[in-house]
């Protein structure tokens, strides 16, 4: 009898700090870093690692105690909206077949967050409730807003401490499909220009299916981003976002965060650039490819 080998999943943990520690990148190990993304502006580093299922949750606890030695949040900047020092930790399943899979491992991680003295929140399709499904509803007011909603116990955590250390904060947990993180950067430096194109692509503004986007302006590059997470990749191609974009705004660049699935890229423009993009380390195919050997 032969027992087959556990799924290959993924995680993206993402960290509230632009400059991340050898330490915090460290603590993942023997999970395999796949793409290290960081950016001062949003005051932000996202983590992309693959893991067998039964090593991934350990890998994402030593991070979230890394990143508490790390991180205060009481002394961050940035833009992107956050709860906590490791702020998301979203376990990824490539094809539908791990979905099981990733969802155990991603309430084993939760558990062991919690256990270590962390506060977890499940989100997405692992809520515990409706009212947490979505990131932006547990996110509303920063971390601040978010521990005095616990205090209150409007919101008591799902896993760890009922009460959250302001300079630590909390975890949001999830298991997900692949989502592509995609930022749009305009020719121009108004933000309001960005935002308002951001509004209107929102799927809740009534953009496309899966689509969250909101407006920033970054003082690094000087320049207006449409930021975006866009839930659905295949159905709603980047070069369909892009030209949305083009349609008001003159585009300068994109950028991609993380992997992204083959399929997402397709048709997209060859006049605009992507900025640092790496097929052979972004595509989530071949990502996958080198990992499996």
């Amino acid at each position: 009898m032969t027992i087959d080998a556990p799924p290959l999943l993924l995680a993206a943990p993402n960290v509230s700090t632009g400059e991340p520690s050898e330490e915090l990148v460290g603590a993942l190990a023997p999970a395999q870093l796949l793409d290290l993304h960081s950016d001062r502006d949003h005051g932000r580093s996202v983590l992309t690692v693959a893991a067998p299922q039964g090593e991934l949750a350990a890998a994402l606890e030593r991070l979230g105690a890394a990143a508490v030695r790390a991180i205060d949040l009481r002394r961050h900047r940035g833009l992107h909206p956050h709860v906590g020092a490791l702020d998301v930790a979203p376990v990824v399943y490539p094809t539908p077949a791990d979905r099981g899979a990733a969802c155990a491992e991603a309430l084993t991680a939760a558990a062991l967050m919690g256990e270590a003295g962390l506060p977890v929140f499940l989100y997405g399709d692992l809520a515990t409730d409706p009212s947490r499904r979505e990131r932006a509803a547990l996110r509303e007011g920063g971390p601040v807003r978010l521990r005095e909603r616990v205090a209150h116990g409007e919101l008591p955590p799902d896993y760890g401490p009922p009460a959250l250390d302001p300079a630590t904060g909390a975890v949001l947990v999830t298991a997900r499909p692949p989502l592509v993180a995609f930022n749009v950067e305009l020719a121009g430096a108004d933000v309001e220009v960005a935002r308002s194109i951001a509004a209107r692509l929102r799927e809740s503004g009534g953009g496309p299916p899966g689509v969250r986007a909101i407006g920033l302006y970054l003082e690094e590059r000087g320049c207006a981003q449409v930021s975006m997470n866009v839930h659905d990749p295949a159905g709603t191609p980047l070069a369909t976002l892009v030209g949305a974009i083009a349609a008001e705004a003159e585009v300068a660049a994109a950028e991609i965060v993380g992997l992204v699935p083959r399929a997402a890229l397709a048709d997209f423009p060859d006049g605009v650039p992507i900025r640092g993009f790496d097929p052979e380390r972004q595509v989530l195919e071949n990502a996958l490819g080198s990992v499996r050997g």
